[in-house]
């Protein structure tokens, strides 16, 4: 608490003393950080589990105050920036003077609109990516073999009902052969929640649909979730692993717990070797909430690794950072040796309902044979 109190107080002085001059305004600049303040306090440290429409829409205002308070302080540096490159050249005198006298007005007014633009395009997602994962030696029964990945949808404040319907309803049109959920699909407790994922129920029939938890479904109570994704039909893989035969292939799918698991049990942690097989199947994919595994995936033998976490950084400046802090597997397919890796930009969104140079995804993979002699 003291670590995000002193963040937030450094960044309001800084905004304050740059884009203000007035007590008025300052106090008025002052309620958003205040809103930003409360979510750690009430809801994160506090009772987690507080329900209620009131409480919904707190969160809700203090999610998109987090967002517009991102953009303006990237602004304020920006344009701060720019009024010491202009200062230092003369021919830019015109461009430094109205940088100096509009340019505080401006930057907020800025900032709202990028929170206004980045919410209508999450609100309005996701949208389907189709990624073929080019496969040498692929049996001839899994080629075509079709996965939709279900990751970081973040059922909550922000993420409801009617956008998780629409999830289940553009998967089911795409006929998936397997359905892999990769983690972090809730922001809450079961009995908060449970109607707000309820239509995910409808993709788990048939033995297809298989599930890992993410570190903020730990958060919010790992043990209570996963009865209930079970409860709905999903197969939930902690460190284990399923064969499933196609035609005369078999495909072994794996699945570890997050890094988060240590927060119950400091002794645990993902291990790609447990969620992988003795046999020797046609194709191994393992599912893992974090990116970070893959060299352990690799290590293990597996072909393909699905992944979320990153959310590719939802907006701007984040998108760029989130390179340095995950790359080369921060979004999108990569490979690392002969291990595929494909780390989805998410289907939801985590926190500001926010995207700006992302775009929330629903993805489609799509196994395709490549040269060589088939296994089985």
């Amino acid at each position: 608490m003291l670590v995000v109190t002193a963040i937030l107080v450094v960044g309001y002085a800084y905004i304050a003393t740059r884009l203000t001059s007035t007590a008025p305004v300052r106090v008025a600049l002052a309620a958003p950080f205040v809103m930003v303040w409360i979510l750690p306090v009430a809801y994160w440290f506090g009772d987690r589990d507080r329900r209620g429409r009131v409480h919904e829409r707190v969160q809700a205002l203090s999610f998109l105050c987090m967002g517009w308070l991102s953009f303006l302080l990237v602004l304020t540096v920006g344009r701060d920036v720019l009024l010491l490159a202009t200062a230092a050249l003369p021919p830019l005198a015109a461009v430094h003077t109205r940088l100096d006298e509009s340019g505080a007005t401006w930057v907020p007014v800025a900032a709202l609109a990028a929170v206004c633009v980045g919410a209508l395009a999450a609100l309005r997602g996701p949208y389907v990516r189709r990624v073929d994962i080019p496969v040498e030696g692929l049996a001839p029964d899994l080629d075509g073999f079709r996965i939709v990945q279900i990751s970081d949808l973040h059922a909550g404040p922000t993420m409801r009902l009617a956008y998780v319907q629409r999830v289940v309803d553009m998967t089911k049109e795409l006929a998936p052969d397997l359905i892999a959920l990769t983690g972090d699909i809730v922001d809450g407790s079961v009995p908060r929640l449970a109607p707000h994922v309820a239509p995910l129920e409808a993709l788990a029939s048939g033995d297809r649909a298989f599930f890992v938890l993410g570190n903020h479904d730990y958060y919010s109570g790992a043990a209570r979730w996963t009865a209930h994704f079970e409860a709905m039909g999903f197969r939930v893989l902690r460190n284990a692993h399923v064969t499933i035969p196609r035609g005369a292939a078999r495909l072994l799918i794996g699945g570890v717990i997050d890094f988060a698991a240590r927060m119950s049990d400091p002794d645990a942690r993902p291990r790609p070797d447990l969620a992988n097989g003795d046999d020797r199947p046609a194709f191994r994919l393992l599912l893992a909430h974090n990116p970070k595994i893959a060299p352990l995936a690799e290590q293990a033998g597996f072909d393909l690794q699905l992944s979320g976490h990153t959310h590719a950084g939802q907006f701007f400046p984040w998108t760029f950072v989130i390179h340095l802090v995950h790359g080369p597997h921060a979004a999108g397919l990569s490979r690392r040796g002969r291990l595929w890796v494909y780390v989805s930009a998410g289907t939801g969104t985590w926190g500001p309902p926010v995207r700006l140079g992302t775009r929330p995804e629903l993805t489609l993979l799509r196994l395709v044979a490549a040269n060589g002699p088939p296994r089985r």
